[in-house]
C-alpha cells in the first residue's frame, strides 16, 4: 500500500513554526518582513515548513503568498529522511515534487517561494539569478583598480568600522538609512524597497547581523551595508553609498572589510546578483568574487482550476504568478 501523499496546511502563526537560529528565518527577520504565515508540508516522514506572506487576491476571497525578502528558503524538521537542515534537500532522491502536494486544506492558489543557496527541496525550481561568493576557501580576488581605490581611501583618512547589529547606535543606523534611501532614488527603486527606520532597527536586533559602515575623512558616513549570517554564508544584504562621496567609491572599502569579516567567521561571503544577468552591479560584485552560484525559487501553483481562472487574459511571459502581471 503506497503512503498518502504530502499534505499542506496553512499556519496562521507568523512564520513560529519555520523559525530557527538562522537568520532568513529567525523572529527578527520575519517581524521585520511581515510574515503572517508557515506553509506545514507534512508526508511519511518529511515535515517542511514555509515561512510566507499571503496577501489577498483583488478583493478576495482567493489568496497566494510569497516568500519573504532574501534567501529564507525551506525549515527542515529532525527526522525528515536523506535532507539535511539548512534550508534545503541534501539529495535529488530528497526533492518533493510540487505536484504531487495535497494543498486543499491551505487555502492558496500560488505560492512563490525563494530558497537558501543550495539544492532546494523542491523539485523543478527556477534558476532566478546567479550570486557572487568570496570564498575564503579558494584564492582571494580583486581587481587592481579596485585595490588602488580603496588604498587610495584609506590614504584620504576613510575607514570602515563593522559592529554587531545589537550594538549599533541609533546614529549609525541613521547613517546607514540616509545612505541606503539615496540610493534606491538614484537607482529608481520601486517603493517597496524603501523599508524605513523600523525595518532596519528589528532586523539589527538579530545577533546574526552586522552593520560595516565607510566613515569618511570628516565622520561621515559615507557606505555602508547589513551583513547577515545564514545557512552557511555571510550575505551582504542591503547596502547604501552617500551621494557626497560616490566618486570615492566607499563601497568598495566595505565590500573588502566583509569579505575579511567572512573569513574569520569562517564563512563564503554572499554578495548577489545583479539586477540583470552582466550589468553593472554584477560586474562590481564580480571584482570580489572568486566563484558563483545560481540562486533558486519554486513557483508553485496549489490551485490549478483557479489560478487558470485568475489568469485569463494576462500576458505575463515569466511572471509568476501570472494574474499579478502588470498589465502594459
Amino acid at each position: 500500500m503506497s503512503a498518502p501523499p504530502p499534505r499542506a496546511e496553512l499556519l496562521a502563526d507568523r512564520g513560529a513554526a519555520a523559525e530557527s537560529g538562522e537568520f532568513f528565518r529567525s523572529r527578527e527577520f520575519l517581524d521585520a518582513e511581515g510574515v503572517t504565515h508557515t506553509l506545514r508540508i507534512a508526508g511519511d516522514g518529511d515535515d517542511l515548513r514555509v515561512p510566507l506572506i499571503v496577501r489577498e487576491i483583488g478583493d478576495g476571497p482567493e489568496r497566494d503568498a510569497i516568500s519573504p525578502y532574501g534567501y529564507p528558503g525551506v525549515a527542515i524538521l529532525p527526522g525528515a529522511p536523506d535532507i539535511d537542515r539548512t534550508g534545503a534537500g541534501s539529495t535529488s532522491d530528497a526533492l518533493l515534487d510540487p505536484a504531487a502536494i495535497n494543498f486543499s486544506d491551505a487555502g492558496l492558489v500560488s505560492a512563490f517561494v525563494r530558497h537558501a543557496l543550495a539544492e532546494p527541496p523542491f523539485a523543478g525550481a527556477s534558476e532566478r539569478n546567479v550570486v557572487q561568493i568570496a570564498d575564503p576557501a579558494l584564492p582571494a580576488k580583486t581587481r587592481g583598480s579596485d585595490r588602488n581605490q580603496i588604498n587610495k581611501n584609506l590614504r584620504r583618512g576613510y575607514e570602515v568600522r563593522i559592529v554587531p547589529g545589537p550594538e549599533t547606535t541609533a546614529d549609525e543606523r541613521a547613517g546607514f538609512l540616509a545612505a541606503y534611501e539615496q540610493t534606491m532614488r538614484r537607482t529608481g527603486a520601486a517603493e517597496r524597497y524603501f523599508f524605513g527606520a523600523a525595518y532596519f532597527d528589528r532586523l539589527l536586533e538579530s545577533d546574526r547581523t552586522w552593520l560595516a559602515t565607510a566613515l569618511a575623512p570628516g565622520g561621515e558616513v559615507a557606505a555602508a551595508s547589513i551583513a547577515a549570517a545564514s545557512d552557511g554564508y555571510l550575505h551582504y544584504y542591503l547596502s547604501g553609498s552617500a551621494d557626497p562621496h560616490l566618486r570615492d567609491s566607499p563601497m568598495k572599502n566595505v565590500v573588502s572589510a566583509l569579505v575579511e569579516h567572512a573569513a574569520s567567521l569562517g564563512l563564503p561571503l554572499n554578495l548577489g546578483g545583479g539586477i540583470s544577468r552582466g550589468d553593472r552591479l554584477e560586474e562590481f560584485k564580480r571584482g570580489f568574487a572568486n566563484r558563483e552560484l545560481p540562486w533558486r525559487s519554486s513557483e508553485i501553483v496549489c490551485d490549478p482550476a483557479a489560478y487558470a481562472r485568475l489568469s485569463a487574459g494576462h500576458e505575463a511571459g515569466e511572471f509568476f504568478p501570472a494574474y499579478r502581471a502588470p498589465r502594459t
